[in-house]
């Protein structure tokens, strides 16, 4: 340690200080009295100690910045009042104004996303406070880089200044006369050394060891008398006793970093400062190096907690990073499940922001792969709601023209022909697909209005017809009021009785118009409570005469089973894809009429017969494997 080392050159050249007095009671050889050197001694020393900074400065508070005009307006003022800009407030302006940059910024694009827009299509506005910032920046740094060649050039011309120094110093060192009468002169050079601060780093230590080594060899040659030695020893000891208990005070700083900086400050100070009596030294340096030890730990101890936090806040930034990416590469093929999506990264994106820094060397690497993993999902979003727009479009201008259709043949009066169009147009209404729902929703009804114009007026004109519609209307319920009663108590061949009602059913006639759709309703309601056990029996048995038949198919080769299994695994693909198309054109479906209600009830039972169909095929393909592995 510096401080020690120049200690121990300094108890060196205390050692050498013994005197020979006269007989005329004053030191041989020396011009000036021992009274004078001791005055001198005792002025460089109150000198000296009044020149030393106070044991503990206190830690300087941060201001709080509002917005960025206060922050720009702070960097003005260094950038035009101040010659020699301090680093580390620049640098926390800096960050002030880029987390308030980039906080106005997520809440512009926040505003925008939640106001509708699309975050593909959001564009950066620029901002004039980061260009005005950037400019006074430009300022400062320029300011900095020509302080910093000054210092560079002081520096030089202070290690000129202290190269001179000891040149002077070892032309004292010829003799000892020489040494004595140059008191005066050695005092006024230790003093112009003292006053001489930064030299080069690379030239310190040995500038510091040559200038000791030829202080030592004066010292050697100096005769001092014990009066003024003495003195200089009690002075030493007061400045080194008030060093040691700053150092020991700054044990109670609560700014670590603050307290690491005064301790240098001290230590810069002891090393300066001259040699105590002999049996005190060793004593005084271990309570000042005890007191830095403290110091030196807390600083260490500081940074390596900071260090800690920094490695655990970058783990958990790469685990968001990880969650974004991997919801990135998710197949997401519908609207809700974007939307999903959308909120759990939102969420993480709001969990980020509670995270602190990572490490600086991954810091800015981890926020780039967040950034670019938010982007790329934010980007497919958009994608996928854009072809979805287009989809929309052309589903649009379709159901349009089944309108303008329907609408065309409302007032013909050939029932016939145009029930059958009508009913075309129909079928083909339920094979478009989505649509939005305010626009799907006032397409459906103007649909619906022109169909009910034409069927209501076709009925109007057969009114004859009805008595025998409400005669088929009482059957039919009686009917279901049989299938209800087979339903309660299902007795003997329940198949057998359901299929001759069912027939009896289809065998009856028309219904009024209106009445179609809740005896309709009605009618399927108590089928499917009916068979609902009944369609799992009947599928068991279709299963079990296909597992029959795989003997006779397994006699024809290895090749037959696979072509069958083939053949299924197209025919469970093709109903999985049908029942997806049902079921996302219910989805979309409006049903605020009772002849949408049908229209939807009737899609409804069809996924559900595709889904049965679906589970027997599977069924059959596990056979087929099993068959295989035999």
């Amino acid at each position: 340690m510096d401080s020690q080392e120049m200690t121990l050159g300094q108890e060196r050249t205390e050692e050498q200080l013994n005197v020979t007095p006269g007989d005329n009671g004053t030191v041989e050889n020396i011009n000036t009295t021992p009274t004078d050197m001791a005055e001198d001694i005792a002025t460089a020393a109150e000198a000296t100690t009044e020149d030393q900074p106070a044991g503990t400065d206190a830690p300087e508070q941060k201001k709080v910045y509002k917005n960025k005009k206060e922050v720009i307006a702070r960097l003005k003022e260094i950038a035009h009042e101040d010659d020699n800009p301090k680093k580390d407030e620049v640098d926390y302006l800096k960050t002030i104004f880029y987390k308030l940059h980039f906080a106005e910024r997520e809440a512009d694009m926040k505003a925008y996303i939640d106001g509708g827009g699309d975050p593909a299509e959001y564009k950066v506005v620029p901002d004039e406070d980061e260009e005005e910032f950037k400019a006074e920046m430009s300022v400062i740094k320029e300011k900095r880089a020509k302080i910093f060649l000054e210092q560079e050039k002081e520096k030089q011309e202070n290690l000129t200044r202290k190269l001179d120094i000891i040149e002077k110093i070892k032309a004292m060192l010829t003799s000892p006369d020489e040494a004595n009468k140059s008191y005066q002169d050695f005092k006024k050079l230790q003093q112009e050394w003292k006053e001489i601060k930064l030299v080069p780093a690379e030239k310190a230590n040995e500038l510091w060891r040559n200038y000791q080594l030829y202080v030592e060899q004066y010292y050697d040659l100096l005769k001092l008398n014990n009066e003024a030695r003495e003195y200089d020893f009690k002075k030493n000891l007061e400045i080194k006793t008030r060093l040691c208990e700053a150092a020991e005070k700054l044990a109670d700083e609560s700014d670590v970093i603050s307290a690491f900086h005064q301790l240098q400050k001290l230590h810069q100070e002891y090393r300066e400062t001259g040699p105590v009596a002999k049996e005190l030294r060793e004593d005084m340096w271990a309570r000042f190096k005890a007191a830095s030890t403290v110091i030196n730990k807390r600083h260490q101890q500081h940074f390596e907690e900071l260090r800690a936090k920094e490695e655990d806040n970058l783990t958990k930034k790469t685990e968001l990073c990880e969650k974004v990416e991997n919801i990135a590469k998710d197949e997401i093929k519908n609207a809700g499940d974007w939307d999903k999506k959308t909120k759990e990264i939102i969420a993480i994106q709001a969990e980020w922001k509670t995270i602190g820094f990572a490490p600086q060397k991954m810091n800015v690497k981890i926020f780039e792969r967040f950034r670019a993993a938010c982007d790329d999902f934010f980007g497919k979003k958009a994608e996928f709601f854009k072809n979805m727009k287009q989809q929309f479009s052309e589903n649009i201008e379709k159901k349009k023209a089944l309108v303008e259709q329907a609408q065309a043949l409302q007032d013909s009066t050939d029932w016939k022909s145009t029930s059958d169009k009508l009913i075309a147009l129909q079928k083909e209404w339920k094979t478009i697909g989505m649509v939005p729902k305010k626009q799907g929703d006032k397409l459906w009804n103007d649909f619906l209005t022109a169909c009910n114009h034409f069927f209501d007026a076709r009925n109007n004109a057969n009114a004859g017809t009805r008595n025998e519609e409400r005669a088929n209307l009482e059957k039919k319920r009686d009917i279901i009021k049989q299938l209800e009663t087979l339903a309660d108590n299902p007795e003997g061949n329940v198949q057998e009785q359901a299929r001759e009602l069912i027939d009896q059913y289809n065998a009856v006639g028309h219904v009024p118009f209106k009445e179609k759709d809740n005896v309709y309703k009605e009618y399927h309601d108590i089928l499917d409570r009916l068979y609902k056990e009944l369609n799992v029996t009947t599928a068991r048995r279709r299963l079990d005469k296909f597992r029959n038949n795989l003997k006779n198919v397994a006699e024809k080769g290895s090749d037959a089973l696979d072509n069958e299994r083939a053949r299924l695994m197209r025919r469970y693909e093709s109903l999985k894809q049908e029942i997806q198309t049902y079921e996302n054109n219910i989805g979309f479906l409006s049903a605020s009429s009772k002849k949408g209600n049908s229209l939807i009830d009737e899609m409804n039972r069809k996924v559900q017969k595709l889904k049965d169909d679906m589970n027997l095929v599977r069924e059959k393909i596990k056979a087929i494997d099993a068959e295989n592995n035999e």
